[in-house]
């Protein structure tokens, strides 16, 4: 699915989307507040709304291309985390996919429970992503 002549950003954009996908795909279905917030995504990365749904429509055959470093990966369990919470119900193979991509993600597996749990409470209690991603870069260093 990715094009030979992509840049990496691009893949990269276009692997963080198909990973919203999935998310959004866990409980069965993507309801149009996940596919909306999928294209809002994809949209500031530069990419335009046909582009993006017509990527999540054939998600399954793309590959994942993972972050580089912990501010990318902390971006994309970000957006995950506020998928999840996008419908208003957190299913729990939602939260078992969460979890399961910031290990995939190559966060420790001895604190992805307690990342998750504190973007969830951030992203609830309506804070900015940066304060939330400043508490979680404490977590990652400790």
């Amino acid at each position: 699915m990715f094009g030979f002549f992509e840049s990496e950003q691009t893949r990269k954009v276009k692997s963080h989307l198909v990973n919203l996908a999935a998310l959004a795909k866990a409980d069965g279905h993507i309801d149009e507040r996940e596919m909306s917030f999928i294209v809002a995504v994809g949209r500031k990365s530069g990419m335009r709304a046909g582009e993006v749904r017509a990527l999540v429509g054939n998600a399954s055959a793309t590959d994942m291309l993972l972050p580089d470093n912990d501010s990318e990966r902390f971006d994309q369990i970000f957006d995950l985390v506020d998928m999840m919470l996008a419908d208003g119900v957190v299913d729990d193979t939602e939260m078992r996919f969460c979890i399961d991509m910031a290990q995939r993600l190559g966060f420790a597996p001895n604190i992805v429970a307690s990342l998750v749990r504190s973007i969830s409470q951030g992203v609830r209690d309506g804070l900015p992503r940066e304060r939330v991603k400043s508490e979680a870069m404490k977590l990652l260093s400790n």
